[in-house]
């Protein structure tokens, strides 16, 4: 299998969907479950709408409660280009629901969990 790995400065990701090659790619998108990692999730799908996000869902903020920290500066903006699942998280975050400018940065994510979505995500394409 061909895939490259795109780690860190996820700001910075415009650059990367610039890439002529990219478009016709799959491309899956795994970041922080808070505001800001919507939001360059947005801005990356407003430019290659095939991206696919991984464990940016309930059961991923939920499963690790022990490890949520507070999200220094929260944003709360319209992001058209999520999926019905991801507003749903979204929306639940710019609330509070689950309490106020939470976050769960990948770090803390048990790393069984990248693991096995990345090798389901492989053998799909298998």
């Amino acid at each position: 299998m061909n895939a490259i790995v795109v780690f860190g400065s996820a700001f910075a990701l415009g650059g990367v969907a610039t890439l002529p090659w990219l478009p016709d790619k799959e491309i899956v998108y795994w970041g922080d479950i808070d505001t800001h990692g919507f939001d360059i999730l947005n801005r990356l799908r407003s430019r290659l709408p095939s991206v696919r996000s991984i464990l940016m869902d309930h059961r991923t903020l939920l499963a690790h409660r022990e490890q949520w920290v507070t999200e220094p500066v929260p944003t709360n903006r319209l992001l058209p280009p999520l999926t019905v699942d991801e507003q749903g998280l979204y929306q639940d975050l710019t609330e509070g629901t689950f309490g106020p400018a939470l976050r769960l940065e990948q770090e803390r994510v048990r790393f069984s969990l990248p693991h096995d979505a990345l090798l389901t995500w492989h053998d799909r394409q298998q």
